[in-house]
């Protein structure tokens, strides 16, 4: 009969007592004091004794920015005390590897190993930093796997490096790595028994598999004793087993140095003294001294699997065949004609030692050479839906749909879209046309774009390769969609370049304007179907087409720069140009264009985004601080996720903070104001804000998670998933509330502009502390008189719970135990409260 009495509002708001303890529960700071009813005395007093404790090391435990970080001792690894690391969550990968490129090629391979600075520089930011001139590579396409190197035992790749190289079709290793007197004793321990070998060998697997990257790279640069060989051949047989069983596509790779005789002698070749590691493995890394000769004799011990013996190149120089540095292809032409794979050690060398001009340019001429030695062995698009915005991983702005919502320096190589294969030139004339990706220049999606700009004289066009694909076009309609800003007179079009079953060559030309001249070129011209304007980017224009070539594979898209028909173009001049002022008017010879993004997917692929109640969102680890002038500052972990229990294909979040300010009172029932202000993304479906500031005029914050697609387009930001909180964790209680009909749980926060189902209640609405047999016999409704009990034990949780501070973990759980106590307190309570009315009846 009671449960009659106990309606759908009722049970969430006992809900959520459980969950607001389970949030306390979770918090990991740490006890400096604890009282159960502190007077404001004593709690200026603990503020007081907050402020003087000295800033402790990094504690993975403790919330903070999420980072990547390596696990430095074998106990570590044994004890898996990483998963238990607030940051963990925020080091899962979010871009598998496509199905195409489980299974290496049967060719010669060229794997790229990271070794920049030590490691775990400006790529450490999971969320990405503030460096515009970060290290980062882009010539994804020339690279089948990609290892992160440093000198910590376990180095796990960051995810950044995961997401992008992913995203390219190349395979991520992390590193496993022992050396010097420290590494013997690490190997003692990790070799004393075959189980312990087989124990460390499913620790490292079991990282891979969570944290999403692709194998190991294993270096053992110690000597052993020949006893402990077998177990060292378990570790590498029972890890490749695990992984290939674990994950599909995975590899392990073994580096040339230990022999198995247990003696450290790198052999740099393939040879009997290394080749049991590499039967139980899926490759050899040969150490970087090699002879001319050394391929071939490597080959001939690899047999039929000489694909993976991958000959070292050390792009410093040390000793390396050819000298390295900006020679480094005339070893890769060796193993090339020797028809076998190659391993790149340390490209980071061009950032180390700032070679000239400037980062970028020296990038692109290196990895040029790397090209025109070894060639292309990546193709892209070959799937659907295809997008890219040509993003590098670092910027000087953020935009989103045309409009710039960031201006503030940044890094963050998860961001890097599909890089273009643009061929570079070292010296440039001013009587061409310059192709290249400009991060000054206003961005469409993102922080950079590729700007075509120089002279270009009537009825002459340029044409520039951007990608080199195999896509197979199946019956339904390709739909492509790409944006372009261009001074009058300047227009950009698209070539693809397709060839039939029968390797009947086409090519088609898409453009907004006609040019008889530059249409004989083609075997069909397309005009774009749609063309339009951003409302709130009105410099951008969105050429979309569609293209039927059903059996044909697209094998290459260019963009074309042209000009109009004479008298269009004559009209063109005649208005004012889009970049310049009213002042203005083009050069007829000069030509400025930027494309800003390259869309192509079938209806099929076309995406319908969730509801915004559809999504669970909550925050967790809510932390506030003074600040100056009355302000605060605020850190809070903010998670989200489908209520169903489904993944959504999303490629990103984009984050978004309201600093929402009353324009009236409190109940004159006038709506609140704030602007929409960009703090970062996500890749996971967490985010960390960290030290956000709050004026003091600010009464509330919605954070707004702005779902975006693998195809780029992102999520209208008041269809989107929200969190509201009221400035002061202590002023506020977020209870739950469902509506009718609906299932008990979390919702998206309820504010004037966004419906949902949380209802704020505040404890200045229901005064201070009571006791409460004071609401025993009230003559208040019994919902409400329920509702009083919870909140007053809320408030009495907020108030312990603005107490912890740092102190050890054994009085943290016993204020854990207390709590609980009280919450079985709190709800006997509330059953008094039910059953005294049903007396009273």
């Amino acid at each position: 009969m009671l449960r009659a009495y106990i309606n759908r509002s009722n049970l969430a708001l006992s809900l959520s007592l459980y969950n607001f303890l389970t949030l306390i529960s979770q918090k990991k700071k740490k006890i400096q004091s604890f009282f159960i009813f502190p007077t404001m005395s004593q709690s200026n007093d603990l503020q007081q004794q907050s402020s003087a404790v000295v800033p402790t090391p990094f504690d993975p435990s403790e919330p903070s920015t999420p980072v990547s970080y390596p696990i430095k001792t074998l106990e570590e690894l044994e004890s898996r005390a990483y998963f238990d690391s607030f940051h963990y969550p925020f080091n899962k990968s979010s871009v598998s590897l496509p199905s195409s490129a489980l299974s290496l090629p049967n060719r010669p391979r060229l794997l790229v190993c990271h070794d920049m600075q030590g490691g775990y520089g400006d790529d450490k930011w999971v969320q990405g930093g503030s460096n515009p001139e970060a290290y980062a590579i882009w010539h994804w396409y020339l690279i089948d796997v990609f290892v992160y190197f440093s000198h910590y035992l376990v180095t796990l790749p960051p995810p950044c490096w995961t997401n992008t190289a992913h995203r390219h079709g190349v395979k991520v290793l992390g590193t496993f790595i022992t050396e010097w007197d420290d590494g013997r004793r690490i190997c003692d321990k990790l070799l004393e028994t075959e189980e312990s070998a087989r124990m460390y060998a499913e620790r490292l697997a079991e990282l891979a598999v969570a944290l999403g990257f692709d194998g190991w790279l294993i270096n053992m640069e110690i000597n052993l004793e020949v006893e402990q060989i077998p177990n060292l051949k378990e570790f590498v047989s029972h890890l490749t087993q695990t992984m290939h069983s674990s994950l599909p596509g995975s590899l392990v790779i073994w580096y040339d140095a230990i022999t198995i005789d247990g003696k450290l002698e790198w052999q740099d070749q393939l040879s009997q003294k290394n080749k049991p590691f590499f039967d139980l493995c899926d490759g050899i890394f040969v150490n970087y001294t090699w002879k001319r000769n050394y391929p071939e004799l490597s080959a001939a011990v690899a047999g039929a699997r000489k694909f993976d013996v991958y000959m070292g190149i050390d792009v410093f120089g040390r000793n390396t065949y050819g000298g390295g540095q900006w020679n480094t292809n005339v070893a890769l032409e060796v193993l090339k004609n020797d028809n076998m794979s190659a391993a790149i050690f340390a490209p980071g060398w061009l950032y180390e030692t700032k070679e000239a001009p400037d980062f970028r340019t020296a990038q692109n001429r290196w990895w040029g050479l790397v090209e025109r030695s070894w060639g292309v062995v990546k193709s892209y698009p070959n799937s659907l839906p295809f997008y890219s915005n040509f993003d590098q991983g670092h910027g000087y702005h953020i935009s989103v749909e045309g409009g710039q919502v960031s201006s503030a320096p940044w890094n963050n190589i998860s961001s890097q879209g599909i890089q273009p294969f643009l061929e570079y030139k070292d010296n440039p004339t001013t009587d061409s046309i310059q192709v290249l990706v400009d991060f000054k220049e206003a961005s469409y999606r993102g922080g950079v774009n590729i700007t075509f700009k120089g002279t270009l004289k009537d009825n002459n066009d340029f044409t520039a390769r951007l990608f080199k694909g195999k896509l197979f076009l199946g019956e339904l309609p390709l739909h492509m969609a790409y944006s372009v800003k261009s001074d009058a007179g300047s227009m950009l079009g698209l070539s693809l370049q397709l060839s039939s079953t029968l390797n009947e060559r086409t090519s088609v030309l898409i453009a907004p304007w006609e040019n008889n001249e530059l249409s004989k070129k083609f075997s069909k011209v397309i005009v774009p179907q749609r063309v339009y304007r951003q409302e709130m980017a009105p410099e951008w224009v969105i050429q979309e087409s569609s293209i039927e070539m059903n059996g044909y594979i697209l094998t290459e898209i260019h963009a074309v720069c042209y000009r109009p028909k004479p008298q269009i173009g004559k009209l063109r001049l005649e208005n004012k140009s889009d970049r310049h002022n009213d002042t203005l008017v083009q050069s007829p010879s000069e030509y400025f264009a930027v494309l800003g993004h390259i869309t192509i997917k079938t209806s099929i692929d076309n995406l319908v985004f969730p509801a915004s109640s559809s999504w669970l969102v909550e925050g967790q680890y809510i932390e506030w601080s003074s600040g100056s002038q009355g302000s605060k500052n605020l850190s809070v972990k903010i998670t989200w996720k489908l209520m169903d229990g489904s993944n959504f294909q999303s490629s990103k979040y984009n984050i978004y903070v309201e600093k929402l300010e009353k324009t009236a009172s409190r109940n004159s029932g006038e709506r609140v104001k704030g602007i929409q202000e960009y703090i970062g993304v996500a890749y996971v479906e967490a985010f960390y804000v960290d030290d956000l500031s709050i004026p003091s005029s600010t009464s509330s914050l919605n954070f707004i998670i702005q779902v975006c697609g693998v195809d780029g387009t992102c999520q209208k930001l008041y269809d989107s998933p929200s969190y509201q909180l009221d400035v002061g964790a202590s002023n506020q209680l977020t209870i739950p509330i469902c509506n009718y009909g609906e299932m008990a749980s979390l919702r998206t926060s309820r504010t004037d502009a966004n419906p949902g189902t949380r209802l704020f209640i505040k404890p200045m609405d229901y005064g201070t502390l009571r006791m409460w047999g004071d609401f025993m016999c009230s003559d208040l409704p019994l919902q409400e008189r329920a509702r009083y009990v919870i909140v007053d034990v809320l408030q009495r949780f907020g108030k312990i719970d603005a107490q912890i501070y740092t102190i050890d973990r054994v009085k943290e759980r016993g204020l854990i135990l207390l709590l609980l106590m009280y919450l079985l307190v709190g709800l006997g309570m509330i059953l008094w409260v039910l059953n005294h009315n049903l007396y009273n009846i």
